[in-house]
């Protein structure tokens, strides 16, 4: 690669967001993007008008629970315990304790339209994303890219949890604004009058920064991506660049291109503090008229039990429905408009950004997962999930038998993360090797999946399921762990090997031990009633014992920390074999370069910079996995 290249691949990264940046202004061009998003979004829910007018059934539930809560505490207050009835205000309070207690099946209402709603969404846009890179491989093979249907539709995957955020936040803005307003009427008009102008003056200039906020947002994405893809492609010519002799004119370019970005986020910082300003209007200006307007409403008769109603309303339900809308609307809803408007024009290049937030979508790391890649990785903040698409529109995927989100663990505050900011995604059946210098992070990562460890932040996963929160009991019907110091108990040979498994079978224990060609030893020791003493034992007969008591484990995810280290090579082929044909998924640290061949895929961890693939994949593009095939080799 020439310094000369290297300038021009970067050239190429920066000129979509440089091109963006010389169209207009931001406002013009969200103004852009709403109109190119409202046409098939009007004709989205118009087409679904059955299960918005049932969602808006369930809602208007949600509004009487509402008024209920205002007006019955200021009939209880003016009806009963101000006027020395104290039954009688009891009565009302009951009758808003039941308004709340009916919000159960209220609640499982909504979500039950919702799902019918956000669904075919999430459907419709696989679909595209999936037709529109097949049609690109045919028009061109030789430049089909198979990374471009991960990312959109791990997009469609953003489209539908921001989508369902945004309904539900709008639909309890709504209805509980209807409740509330027509609580506030109920009890005393002068009220609308206090309250009804900076609410409606705060929400007018917060919908009035959507549409520049969502352009800002994809002025700073698109920098943020080509200062990545720049930071890249000149890390890999760096020799060129110094043998050419180009270093300060290389060094102007990047600059220039980051002092871009810097004024992006910028740009960015002060809509959102047009935003914050919005919500401090529409969200505390009120509470404060209305107190400060207490003396007046007492003279036009209003009563105290009203102003506790009034109140009530104010700080119980509209304006934490008022914050939660601005909230959602200025982060998923901002998100949601850069997504959607990447899918309607086509932009698969664009998909980069793949969660449509600061930060995310560096190509530069995104090249280190491969196409058809079952196990899946990632690690900081610009990484990409790795599901294939559905073969039926509407069909479910199996989850992964292992899944890490985002997960981030250090040994103690202040020390720095052994596994950072790390995604992977182990599917069911897959046989995945982890390999990596000593003390890279290979244990600590089995521990986390084994649910041994806790991360500091991120989710794990297993079959599905967080595995935080979830007894010994439950995790052990999930995974199953055999670290290198296998543990062998005082007990008969069947114990030891039930110990996972206390269902099998006399027959099905001796398939597992003839499976890991353990029946010599099984023998020796004096056949499955026969006494183990664990001291008698080998290191290599403890962990022969404790694979085949694995082997028996219903657990649909298997993991060995260097499990077969005391077995000799050929012991240990026939074991990993024998695990990587047994139901479920296989997860090995390995210490022979024999079992990461052996293996599907293979992990590689390297500090913040994980790569995935096959064994000759990653030797054409990781340096530490070529260096250590050599150790191992040479060794």
């Amino acid at each position: 690669m020439t310094a000369t290249e290297v300038r021009e691949g970067a050239d190429r990264a920066a000129g979509k967001a440089a091109g963006r940046k010389r169209s207009g202004r931001p406002s013009r061009e969200g103004r852009g993007t709403l109109r190119r998003l409202l046409p098939p979004g009007r004709r989205f829910l118009l087409r679904r008008k059955g299960v918005l007018v049932r969602l808006a059934g369930w809602s208007l539930l949600e509004s009487a629970q509402t008024f209920l809560g205002g007006y019955c505490l200021a009939r209880a207050l003016d009806e009963g315990f101000l006027a020395g009835r104290t039954g009688r205000g009891l009565a009302w309070l009951a009758v808003a304790a039941v308004a709340i207690l009916v919000g159960g099946p209220l609640v499982r209402g909504v979500f039950a339209q919702l799902a019918e709603l956000v669904e075919p969404l999430r459907d419709g846009l696989v679909r595209r994303a999936v037709g529109r890179s097949l049609d690109a491989a045919v028009a061109d093979p030789s430049h089909a890219d198979g990374t471009a249907v991960s990312r959109l539709t791990h997009q469609s995957e953003i489209v539908r949890d921001s989508f369902a955020g945004l309904v539900l936040t709008a639909r309890s803005f709504v209805f509980t604004a209807i409740g509330a307003l027509a609580g506030l009427l109920a009890l005393a008009p002068q009220f609308l009058l206090v309250v009804g102008p900076p609410l409606a003056l705060g929400l007018a200039l917060f919908l009035a920064t959507l549409a520049p906020m969502a352009a800002a947002q994809r002025a700073f994405l698109d920098l943020d991506e080509a200062v990545a893809d720049r930071a890249g492609t000149l890390g890999a010519g760096l020799r060129d660049i110094v043998a050419c002799g180009t270093r300060t004119e290389v060094a102007d370019q990047a600059e220039r291109l980051i002092e871009s970005a810097a004024r992006a986020s910028r740009v960015l910082a002060r809509w959102a503090a047009v935003r914050t300003l919005a919500l401090g209007v529409a969200g505390q200006l009120p509470v404060i008229l209305l107190l400060a307007a207490t003396p007046w409403l007492l003279r036009q008769g209003v009563t105290a039990g009203a102003l506790m109603g009034a109140l009530a309303y104010l700080v119980q339900s509209l304006l934490p429905a008022l914050h939660t809308l601005m909230t959602a609307l200025g982060a998923a809803g901002t998100r949601l408009l850069v997504v959607l408007d990447r899918f309607e024009s086509g932009a698969s290049g664009a998909g980069h950004a793949a969660a449509g937030e600061p930060g995310t979508g560096r190509a530069t790391q995104e090249r280190t997962v491969r196409k058809d890649t079952p196990a899946t990785v990632r690690n900081g903040p610009a990484a990409v999930r790795k599901d294939g698409p559905p073969a039926v529109p509407r069909a479910r995927r199996a989850a992964p038998a292992a899944e890490l989100r985002s997960v981030t663990l250090a040994y103690g505050p202040g020390a720095p993360p052994v596994l950072d900011r790390l995604d992977l995604a182990v599917g069911p059946g897959e046989h995945l090797a982890v390999v990596g210098p000593s003390g890279i992070g290979k244990s600590t990562l089995t521990g986390v999946l084994a649910g041994l460890l806790t991360p500091g932040t991120g989710t794990v996963l297993l079959s599905g399921q967080p595995v935080a929160g979830r007894t010994a009991r439950d995790l052990a019907g999930l995974r199953v762990l055999i670290p290198q110091q296998a543990y062998v108990f005082t007990g008969t040979v069947r114990e030891n090997l039930t110990q996972l498994g206390p269902r099998a079978t006399t027959r099905e224990l001796l398939r597992a031990v003839a499976a890991l060609d353990a029946d010599a030893l099984v023998g020796r020791l004096g056949g499955l009633d026969a006494t183990v003493e664990p001291g008698a034992l080998s290191q290599g007969e403890r962990q022969m014992l404790a694979l085949c008591r694995a082997y028996l484990s219903p657990a649909p995810l298997m993991v060995l920390d260097e499990a077969t280290c005391h077995l000799d090579p050929a012991a240990e082929a026939r074991a990993e074999e024998a695990l990587a044909a047994r139901p479920g998924a296989l997860v090995v640290v390995a210490h022979r370069l024999s079992s990461a061949r052996r293996a599907g895929r293979v992990l590689v961890l390297d500090g913040t910079r994980p790569e995935c693939g096959t064994h000759d994949e990653l030797l054409a593009r990781s340096a530490l996995y070529r260096d250590l095939t050599g150790h191992w080799q040479g060794g």
